[in-house]
């Protein structure tokens, strides 16, 4: 399976734990690459906000300033060489930034890397 696939199926597994726990957050998960813009951690709790990943990311903002600036651009629109995924679904394929972001979801942050 690959690296990416596992990542998937982990996310939903963890979706799926807590919505039966009955969590109001979600969580975003990070790669190590972007950790230290949030404080150390690859895994964050944060309020849903308005329902949308923009809401969202507004609200991630507010607490990792840095971190929103690796995730948007100036204008405020995703970056082209980040991956964001809700529950393993590609936002760019879901409504971007209006994507909803359900209570409970898992969203994976993933920056393309070069030199493969």
């Amino acid at each position: 399976m690959s690296e990416l696939a596992h990542g998937r199926n982990e996310a939903t597994s963890a979706a799926d734990e807590r919505r039966r726990g009955g969590r109001m957050s979600v969580e975003v998960v990070l790669p190590g690459v972007l950790a230290d813009l949030a404080g150390g951690t690859r895994h964050l709790e944060v309020e849903p906000g308005g329902g949308t990943l923009g809401d969202l990311l507004d609200t991630l903002a507010a607490v990792h300033p840095a971190l929103a600036r690796r995730i948007r651009d100036e204008a405020g629109a995703l970056r082209r060489f980040v991956n964001v995924y809700v529950d393993g679904d590609d936002v760019r394929y879901a409504g971007g930034l209006a994507a909803p972001v359900p209570e409970g979801a898992v969203v994976q942050v993933l920056p393309s890397v070069a030199g493969g």
